[in-house]
């Protein structure tokens, strides 16, 4: 497919409204619903979300750093911008679906590009029991948080817990702990991304957990079951110098 239609999208930061104004004299911005394209300008925060807000709809989405870190974006450059899209590599990723129980029995399910993570809401530690296929595995963690990765969040917040890396093309999800005090040794495990994990937390009312699936928060839960999705496959635009996958193996080696 070649790309002609551009639809910008970019974070309320200086630079990257200064970054629309030039782009958007250089190329035309078409409203999203006619685009082949969103160019994310921002930082990773703001690509996660344009993913998850308009990735649904099967646009592809290439980011450009205007932000900070901006390990999922692109170098940014006004210069030969149609090219660089026309020519970029193709990653598809799959997101993490939540669904979560509080204690007033009220239903939540959201999405998650990255993670999925339960972390407790007081100085109170949370006690938390795993199940991996519908079988006890952890009869209690008790940590500050626990979380489920898929791949391509496996170098975000699963990482600064002391999570794997993992590849891209990875089968795999992490399933990370975070700050766990009992199992004292106890840091997680590598699972098939076909496996359904629940974490079913124990005294919700005096040990309060909240669950966050990308931009869904969801205080005083007292499930929750997480699953990769079968069907959604958002697509996310790399230039061939930085593919998805040369990023990951990068990033096992940087300081």
């Amino acid at each position: 497919m070649k790309f002609n239609k551009i639809a910008f999208i970019a974070s309320n930061s200086k630079v990257a409204q200064k970054a629309l104004k030039e782009l958007s004299k250089v190329y035309k911005n078409t409203s999203i619903n006619r685009a082949d394209v969103i160019v994310a300008l921002g930082g990773d925060g703001l690509l996660l979300n344009v993913i998850e807000t308009y990735g649904i709809n099967k646009i592809p989405v290439y980011g450009m750093n205007r932000g900070t870190i901006g390990f999922l974006m692109n170098t940014y450059s006004k210069e030969n911008l149609l090219e660089r899209i026309n020519n970029a590599i193709l990653s598809k990723i799959s997101p993490l679906v939540m669904e979560a129980v509080d204690v007033n029995n009220k239903k939540y399910r959201g999405i998650a590009i990255n993670e999925v993570s339960l972390l407790r809401q007081s100085r109170m530690t949370a006690k938390v029991i795993i199940n991996v296929n519908n079988k006890k595995r952890l009869n209690e963690l008790v940590c500050d948080g626990v979380m489920v990765a898929t791949p391509a969040g496996s170098t975000a917040y699963n990482l600064s817990a002391n999570g794997p890396i993992l590849p891209i093309n990875s089968k795999l999800l992490s399933l990370t702990s975070i700050c766990a005090f009992r199992p004292r040794r106890w840091r997680g495990a590598l699972l098939p991304k076909s496996s359904s994990v629940d974490f079913i937390v124990k005294e919700p009312k005096i040990r309060g957990v909240s669950a966050t699936a990308g931009n869904l928060e969801v205080r005083n839960v007292k499930s929750v079951n997480i699953k990769l999705s079968t069907k959604l496959a958002f697509k996310l635009l790399f230039d061939t110098e930085s593919s998805l996958e040369e990023k990951f193996i990068n990033e096992q080696f940087s300081s």
